[in-house]
């Protein structure tokens, strides 16, 4: 049974909101680095998500590290020209 989500959770903001994007970067770079590509494309459309709520000052906290490879493993691997996941059976 999967666990249950606190029903008075409040949406982040500011230093929790920033925390949290930095994680899930974290998390799917590591999901990357493992070779786990679906549970790796599922993170990083989390942390674009809240990435993409952040204000430009909020996004310079991200740090650099983060920010260039949610933008590069976006564009590269993630990108709209790409093929999407379950295509290539065979």
């Amino acid at each position: 049974m999967p666990a249950k989500k606190k029903a008075n959770a409040k949406p982040l903001t500011g230093a929790a909101l920033i925390k949290e994007v930095c994680r899930r970067i974290r998390v799917a770079r590591s999901y990357w680095d493992a070779h786990n590509n679906r549970a790796c494309r599922g993170e990083r459309e989390k942390a674009m998500a809240l990435y993409e709520s952040l204000s430009e000052v909020e996004r310079e906290k991200v740090p650099q590290e983060l920010r260039v490879w949610l933008r590069y493993r976006s564009e590269k691997y993630f990108g709209d020209d790409r093929t999407p996941p379950g295509g290539g059976k065979r």
